[in-house]
């Protein structure tokens, strides 16, 4: 068998600093990726680099540049919209799942959780906000027991960062979501399942509508400038 030249850790350390940026704002949507650039910035060769980007552009992040290379693709709202669509689906159901085989082991994680989601919040950390959103919920996915829920919201997540950024760097509301996931971790931890997995979906429902219009404004905003 052929030795990989390259890491599967590295490509993924590399796919997730490119994505950070994004998240962040730092790269915006049209704009070119130079390959050898973010190479230099991140202190490795170009292999990883390159896979990276071919993940990164396989899952709608990056599309086909005019002329040649990438850039980062814009954000559809249609295409927004039918993600979470699924979101709240499988959310539901790892909300649902987690409280029927909650145990007490798992309160003080879940508050920890909690805790560093809202010093996120303080500390007005863009990254760290997305990063504590995301452990909560995986959290969750572990609770559940179910090990498709997990590999199956991975690639939702990926485009859930890039979402989560443009509108954290622009709006207030979503930082008060920590209230929302202490509530739904409330109905969690005691076991009421149906609560818990209608609290789930209503939750996510909620944050695409909101995250939805706010993608339509910022857009309106940068065709109007």
């Amino acid at each position: 068998m052929k030795i990989l030249e390259a890491q599967p850790k590295l490509v993924e350390q590399v796919h997730k600093a490119i994505l950070t940026e994004i998240a962040e704002g730092k790269l915006r949507p049209g704009e070119r990726i130079i390959q050898e650039q973010i190479a230099q910035e991140l202190g490795v060769s170009r292999q990883p680099v390159q896979q990276a980007l071919v993940l990164l552009k396989n899952q709608g992040v990056l599309s086909d540049a005019p002329g040649r290379g990438l850039q980062v693709s814009s954000m559809d709202p249609t295409f927004v919209h039918q993600m979470y669509d699924m979101r709240a689906v499988i959310e539901g159901l790892a909300f649902r799942k987690a409280a029927e085989h909650f145990t007490a082991d798992a309160k003080a994680r879940g508050e920890q959780l909690l805790a560093a989601g809202r010093d996120a919040v303080r500390r007005d950390s863009v990254s760290d906000m997305i990063n504590a959103d995301m452990a909560f919920h995986n959290f969750i996915y572990e609770l559940a027991d179910n090990p498709l829920i997990g590999p199956a919201m991975e690639a939702q997540w990926v485009n859930t960062q890039r979402v989560m950024g443009s509108v954290l760097l622009s709006a207030d509301k979503p930082r008060d979501i920590w209230d929302e996931h202490e509530a739904m971790f409330k109905l969690v931890a005691s076991g009421d399942a149906a609560r818990a997995e209608q609290a789930a979906r209503k939750h996510i429902q909620e944050a695409a509508d909101f995250m939805i219009q706010r993608l339509g404004d910022s857009q309106g905003d940068q065709d109007a400038a």
